[in-house]
């Protein structure tokens, strides 16, 4: 198999930092014992930096981790694990459907930004947020992952989900490559039924508001090529072809039932997602609320 080598021309001071710097092997059966040996490193170092850093003087509570598993179990316990919970919760309309937001920061916005006011956005309208990588950082710092977040950033309907089951109204689902946990969660929802027979019949919607990098365009068309209306803001790196946009934002649908869409506003980009969720719900025929059904002991025990 062919290699491919990069070179990079190095300067003299360069080298001088390059050589002056503490080297350290890794091998996976001690990679505790190195990881604590780096984080002393850097601690010890902290004072030698050159420029100011700005480190925020307060904490903040998170509940994070969250994949389909985790999900699963706290919607239907130990002996009931179900999405069925999620799914008649959409259903009825308290829930009005289901974003993945995530993606990178992006120098050109202001940090944190467009991840923050996009998700407070789809949080008012009852739309639940399964976020990943810098954008559930940027969720974390803001207080979003605490199920207290619910009664002051949610819509009432989703509000409400949130205290029943006990879980905050944006669910970190891990690092910026965990974002299959979102398809296979995505999945779930299809197999437990009532909302529809493929990923792209559900109400739900996709979106990195601060995408930097080629592997953000790389999972996007994952998620496209998956079903999922798929939403990017900042920039967008095919403006230079007509026909090549086309393709993408009006042809893709027809190939793949799902779609990219361009945004750089995030309250904007948040509104097309709650379009496509709308539109979703539609024709499934839930754009009407249901009456809420309360189950007895027999309807629970009909469910296993």
């Amino acid at each position: 198999m062919a290699e491919c080598f990069h070179t990079k021309l190095i300067t003299t001071s360069d080298r001088a930092k390059i050589e002056g710097a503490q080297h350290m092997e890794f091998h996976p059966e001690t990679g505790l014992d190195t990881a604590k040996k780096i984080l002393k490193m850097a601690i010890e170092n902290f004072p030698n930096r050159r420029h100011n850093v700005a480190i925020p003087q307060y904490s903040q509570d998170g509940v994070v981790g969250f994949s389909h598993e985790t999900i699963n179990y706290l919607l239907g316990g130990l002996f009931r694990a179900s999405y069925k919970p999620l799914n008649d919760n959409i259903i009825n309309g308290r829930i009005r459907g289901v974003a993945g937001v995530v993606g990178c920061n992006n120098a050109r916005t202001p940090h944190d930004q467009g991840h923050l006011e996009m998700v407070k956005e789809l949080l008012r309208n009852d739309v639940i947020v399964l976020s990943t990588g810098c954008s559930a950082m940027a969720c974390g710092k803001a207080g979003l992952l605490t199920p207290e977040a619910a009664k002051t950033y949610a819509g009432s309907g989703l509000a409400e989900v949130c205290e029943t089951v006990g879980i905050p109204p944006v669910l970190h689902m891990g690092a910026c490559v965990d974002n299959s946990r979102i398809l296979i969660a995505a999945t779930a929802m299809v197999k437990e039924g009532g909302l529809g027979d493929d990923i792209s019949d559900l109400p739900a919607a996709g979106a990195a508001p601060e995408w930097m990098s080629e592997k953000a365009l790389a999972i996007g068309q994952y998620f496209v090529a998956s079903g999922v209306y798929t939403v990017f803001g900042t920039t967008w790196p095919t403006f230079g072809s007509e026909a090549l946009t086309k393709h993408l934002f009006e042809e893709h649908e027809e190939l793949y039932k799902g779609m990219w869409a361009f945004e750089q506003d995030p309250i904007k980009a948040a509104s097309l997602m709650i379009a496509h969720i709308d539109k979703k719900r539609k024709a499934l025929g839930l754009e009407k609320a249901r009456e809420r059904v309360l189950f007895d002991m027999a309807m629970r025990r009909a469910l296993a």
